[in-house]
């Protein structure tokens, strides 16, 4: 809980996965805090396409909502609501202490969350003669590859995943090793 002149800011963080969780969540805390003046939020979902929004529920246009997502984007989160409830304390705290009320509750919020680090995954088959077997292990050791299938026949193949991040390298590394075709299947 932040406290600036007799108003209290509460937040709240919350793991979601779509809008309809967001909605879920605003509805308890509505619920749960139904005489706070004010249940402003901010949200951000996904990794490749990214949706977010920032809600200012009455108090002066982004003063609220916007510094929220500001805490949530600096800390590169998704799949991430943020709702501060405020009780008016009596006393006007102004434009510039609005957003520093609400950034201040939100990045303590932050600061209590137990966070979960994920990583986007690209998923790849790699097809190759037994020649290339080590080297193609070697290539996916090296890049932290996570093996998902194998199949050893007239033609071996591995299909597996890897971070986003290394792709390109991953990429680049199975093009300069011309026994085998490496094909692209997804990223999740």
């Amino acid at each position: 809980m932040y406290k600036d002149r007799n108003s209290k800011f509460l937040a709240f963080a919350f793991y979601v996965e779509n809008e309809m969780d967001v909605k879920q969540n605003l509805i308890v805390l509505k619920k749960e805090h139904p005489s706070a003046n004010h249940h402003c939020y901010a949200w951000q979902l996904g990794t490749v396409n990214v949706s977010q929004r920032a809600n200012d529920d009455g108090e002066p246009s982004s003063s609220a909502g916007k510094p929220i997502l500001t805490q949530i984007q600096s800390r590169n989160l998704t799949n991430c609501l943020i709702v501060v409830v405020r009780y008016f304390g009596g006393t006007l705290l102004g434009v510039n202490g609005l957003i520093n009320a609400y950034k201040q509750a939100a990045s303590d919020v932050i600061k209590e969350c137990t966070l979960v680090e994920k990583f986007i995954l690209a998923e790849y088959s790699v097809e190759f003669n037994f020649e290339s077997t080590s080297a193609v292990m070697r290539i996916l050791k090296n890049n932290g590859a996570k093996l998902i299938s194998q199949d050893y026949d007239t033609v071996n193949s591995i299909i597996f995943n890897v971070k986003k991040v290394q792709r390109q390298n991953l990429e680049q590394q199975f093009k300069e090793l011309f026994t085998c075709k490496l094909t692209y299947i997804k990223t999740y």
